[in-house]
């Protein structure tokens, strides 16, 4: 039997090293119970030792990316004075004096006044609910219209891939604006929902083509095919194995197009199409301080100011979910 050597500090060996292959195996046993034992594992893995998964990893980047952290912080205060507006303004939006049509900044109202006496700072700050409704009840509306459809085109495939692809040829051929301008012009309504309707209506084509992609590429996966072996419905396929692995870029591009939608929703509203008064809207704002830019330059800044840092929000936050869903960049 060989002498056991001494530890020798300095190099690390000794006991450990004289015990030969036996004495690795045991060293090697001792560190995946410790593995197992401890909360954390090494990087890449989550509790236990076990691999996290790639929501897990994607949270963890989105923690530590400023961008993220900076737009979410901004979103999040327009969510709440869309929903709470009487929080940081006390006035009614449409309350207007027309012998102070025009004027600047005063004690109360800091950004001035538009061209029918109303307070701009309360327009504006009313204004963000039209802007959130419209693109949160889009971007979900297309999200789901365009996921299911897409999703069942990319699963099922043959006669149900060909009639989505034709059908989708069809509606990316219409000019967005165009087509609001026609389909809007005949609508009497100041509510959201038909701007929302066309949206969705225009938009579930893009959502569709993405899911459908990302479905074909998730049903060949080697689980998928073992739980068809297994006998899975094709239900069950769709909800616990599919989807799950497939919806990632959905959400990226539904998240980016969110802040679109909005711009959309301005642009509609500008042309006289959209949102009409009394509805309370940036773009309507926009549109109606356009002829007053050179006299009352306050009337355009603010609300045109609004829309344009709610948009780069959203699009900021989809390019932030977008970098750390995508397993390329990892």
């Amino acid at each position: 039997m060989p002498e056991q050597k001494p530890w020798d500090e300095t190099t690390g060996s000794g006991a450990i090293s004289g015990a030969g292959a036996g004495g690795g195996m045991d060293l090697a046993m001792d560190e995946g119970a410790t593995l197992e034992k401890t909360p954390g594992g090494p990087e890449g893995t989550g509790p236990a030792g076990k691999p996290r998964s790639l929501w897990s990893d994607a949270w963890r980047d989105l923690r530590r990316n400023p961008v993220f952290i900076i737009s979410s912080l901004v979103i999040l205060f327009l969510v709440v004075i869309s929903i709470w507006p009487s929080l940081i303004a006390d006035q009614d939006p449409l309350d207007c004096d027309l012998s102070k049509a025009q004027e600047g900044s005063q004690p109360g109202h800091p950004f001035g006044f538009d061209g029918q006496g109303c307070d701009v700072y309360t327009r504006t700050v009313y204004g963000a609910r039209t802007s959130v409704t419209v693109g949160v009840l889009s971007t979900l509306g297309v999200s789901l219209l365009g996921g299911v459809l897409g999703g069942l085109a990319g699963f099922f495939g043959r006669g149900w891939d060909a009639v989505l692809s034709r059908i989708t040829d069809v509606f990316f051929g219409i000019p967005v604006v165009l087509g609001g301008l026609v389909f809007l012009s005949v609508v009497t309504s100041s509510t959201v929902w038909p701007v929302i309707g066309f949206i969705v209506l225009l938009g579930w084509p893009q959502i569709a083509r993405i899911a459908r992609g990302s479905v074909i590429t998730a049903k060949q996966n080697d689980y998928v095919q073992a739980a068809r072996a297994l006998g899975a419905s094709n239900s069950r396929m769709m909800l616990r194995h599919i989807m799950p692995n497939a919806i990632a870029p959905v959400i990226v591009v539904a998240t980016i197009a969110l802040g679109t939608y909005i711009s959309l929703e301005a642009t509609l509203s500008y042309l006289g199409v959209g949102l009409k008064p009394p509805a309370v809207s940036w773009g309507i704002d926009i549109s109606a301080a356009s002829q007053y830019v050179r006299n009352a330059p306050h009337m355009l800044l603010w609300p045109a100011g609004a829309l344009a840092v709610t948009v780069l929000a959203f699009i900021m936050l989809g390019d932030a979910v977008r970098d750390a869903l995508d397993p390329k960049l990892r």
